[in-house]
């Protein structure tokens, strides 16, 4: 049968002058130590009662008991009953009281000897309102908190005692002849040597957990510390992140804060993958006194240190780069290290899934090296991997522009082909319908109407096959399915095919006035002969269009370069406003509009010509002053004395009448 009042109860109504006292855990553990040393120190028999509110509480204190049960056989140890504990007689009296007695609240020592008593007697609070605490403390096992009371009163301890044995007999009724015998020498008088006792291995005893204490505080101040010097850290350069997702901003910020958390000597901060070779410096926090490695060029290849990062995807540190075996076998690396002077070495990866992404490099400088302990070398990892977050968060940010706008030019090619397909389509397709009817319903009409008719349906069927082959062309270009044939030829024989073709479509007259400006002493040019034609074609033909009859169009040829050739075909005509040099070469483009344009045509010219010019491995630009100030379309071609050391050499055509015909079939 359970007793639900409390020894402490008991011994306050037995004892009213008494007063309890607040104590924590930490507190009861070094008093209780501090009362078994003295037993141990000591010499007699004293009575030992001790209580404890968990069986694994008793299971981690049984060796102390066993060495206590040597200096005497009135030692008893109350616990609840559990699955390895029962009550026994053994070195020590074992007393198992049921869990829902009081006393597993309570907390409770008493040592009686002969020359002196003490008492420890507790119970444990279980309302916080009671004793206000910190919430973030009320979990931890140390901050638990007991009302109790302990003295060296011997009237207390033998009253304590006297209590304590009662509820051992109540459990175990076996031991009344033992527990007699303990209550007959509380029960004796008071001897003269009473308290005269050696006090120091109590007193060593509570000094010891005092200092140990101490230390965990300082640790816990150490490590509290560490955590807020990184939690700054990570917040500064989220702070940076929040404000721009630009990389460049995210690294310089990084690597200041980070120098300066670590007062390093030098901290380098560099974008890297493991392929690479080598990298430019561009991010450093600097010490006193140290030079600076911005824009030098920092090698990969034989550096040994950035390979085991990569390997191992962690950190590598060199201690002392003067005594560093692996140093010997890389003279490069050592030149390094001497021009740096570097004394200690850290690299950190900067990483994201697997992915490396960058290293944090840190330089000590000094005669003297450096240790950068664990607390530091997490603090570096924890950046890192805020960075490489960041840098990602970056990228995709960049990516996500880039697909916005390119979903801008599919939904202005979507718009401007429905308008352009619309127009161009249905206008001749109505035409030639009309003609066709008109022929098929009218047999009686004259020979010279009825050619009129054709020649108008041809005419309109040949502006659907261009149509047609236009998007067929622009098609095979960008999908890369176009097999290009490089060979040697000669920029006037292209411009006059160009010439011939353009003069053969509009035979009527109303072409401006075309020259040519083509060195005879330009070099010879490596492209695909047919698409070279193509784009002076429609070059020309564009230029042409947006020029009226008395205007003039030039096509000049120049060096550009030891390398390229450049080609320029200018026009004195219409214009083109600055903000659209670049617009004019996506799909679809009509500078007028796709509904309310004066002159024909799909709009995909231009976009053709910087698809050919790219695969021949040269560029293409506009430039133009304004509206009604002419327009100048540029590109380049690599020469045949450059293609040579970088191409292999393929057998130029030799049959130049039939690359002429095909030239002039595709225009």
């Amino acid at each position: 049968m359970s007793i639900s009042s409390s020894v402490l109860t008991d011994l306050l109504q037995a004892q009213p002058h008494l007063r309890a006292q607040i104590y924590f855990k930490s507190s009861l553990a070094a008093l209780s130590h501090a009362m078994e040393d003295q037993v141990l120190a000591g010499d007699g028999h004293p009575i030992v009662i001790a209580t404890f509110q968990q069986e694994r509480f008793f299971r981690q204190e049984t060796h102390r008991y066993l060495q206590i049960s040597k200096q005497s056989d009135q030692v008893y140890v109350l616990a609840p009953a559990g699955t390895g504990l029962r009550s026994s007689s053994g070195e020590y009296e074992t007393i198992a009281f049921n869990p829902d007695d009081a006393l597993s609240q309570e907390w409770n020592l008493v040592v009686v000897g002969q020359h002196y008593a003490v008492c420890l007697l507790c119970q444990e609070h279980e309302d916080p309102s009671t004793l206000p605490m910190e919430p973030q403390l009320s979990h931890l096992d140390q901050a638990r908190r007991f009302e109790g009371i302990w003295t060296f009163d011997r009237q207390v301890g033998c009253e304590a005692a006297r209590l304590l044995l009662q509820r051992i007999l109540h459990y175990q009724p076996g031991l009344r002849p033992k527990v007699k015998r303990a209550m007959a020498q509380l029960d004796a008088p008071k001897s003269s040597e009473f308290h005269q006792i050696d006090p120091a291995p109590f007193t060593e005893r509570l000094v010891t957990y005092l200092q140990a204490g101490q230390y965990k505080l300082l640790k816990t101040y150490r490590s509290i510390a560490v955590q807020e010097r990184k939690e700054r850290l990570v917040n500064s350069i989220t702070t940076a992140i929040r404000r721009s997702l630009d990389p460049e901003e995210i690294l310089k910020v990084a690597v200041q804060e980070l120098g300066q958390a670590l007062q390093s000597c030098r901290c380098l901060l560099y974008r890297a993958q493991d392929t690479d070779t080598a990298v430019t410096l561009r991010y450093e926090s600097l010490g006193n006194r140290v030079r600076s490695l911005g824009g030098q060029t920092w090698l990969l290849q034989d550096n040994f240190l950035f390979q085991a990062v990569v390997q191992r995807q962690e950190p590598v540190y060199i201690e002392n780069t003067q005594t560093e075996p692996r140093l010997v076998a890389h003279p490069r690396l050592q030149a390094l290290v001497q021009q740096a002077k570097i004394r200690s070495w850290l690299l950190v990866p900067v990483l994201y899934q697997g992915r490396l992404l960058g290293i944090v490099e840190l330089h000590h400088c000094l005669k003297t090296t450096r240790d950068w302990d664990k607390d530091e070398r997490s603090l570096v990892v924890a950046i890192a991997t805020q960075v490489g977050s960041a840098l990602i968060q970056a990228e995709a940010y960049a990516n996500l522009e880039d697909l916005n706008q390119q979903l801008e030019a599919l939904e202005r090619t979507r718009s401007n082909l429905i308008a352009v397909t619309g127009h161009e389509l249905r206008t001749p397709l109505s035409t030639i319908q009309v003609c066709l009817e008109s022929l098929a319903s009218e047999p009686d009409m004259s020979a010279e109407l009825r050619q009129i008719m054709l020649d108008t349906a041809l005419g309109d069927a040949e502006r659907l096959r261009k149509l047609v082959q236009d998007f067929l062309t622009l098609s095979q270009l960008e999908s890369g399915r176009v097999k290009w044939h490089p060979e040697t030829l000669p920029l006037q024989e292209c411009v006059d095919l160009a010439l011939s073709s353009v003069h053969a479509r509009e035979s009527d007259g109303s072409l401006p006035q075309i020259t040519t400006q083509v060195p005879s002493e330009l070099p010879l040019v490596r492209a695909d002969g047919e698409w070279l034609v193509e784009v002076l074609s429609k070059l020309i033909e564009n230029a042409c269009k947006f020029t009226d009859s008395k205007g003039t169009v030039t096509v000049q040829v120049e060096r550009n370069g030891g390398e390229m050739v450049e080609v320029t075909v200018a026009d004195t005509g219409r214009g083109i406003e600055p903000d659209r040099l670049e617009t004019v070469f996506e799909r679809f483009y009509q500078e007028e509009g796709a509904l309310r344009r004066t002159t024909g045509g799909t709009g995909l010219g231009l976009a053709i010509c910087r698809q050919i010019v790219q695969g021949l491995g040269g560029k293409i630009w506009a430039e133009s002053a304004g509206k009604d100030q002419g327009t100048q379309f540029h590109f380049t071609l690599p020469s045949a004395e450059a293609s040579t050391e970088t191409r292999p050499k393929t057998p130029a055509r030799s049959d130049k009448a039939n690359n002429s015909r095909r030239a002039l079939n595709r225009t």
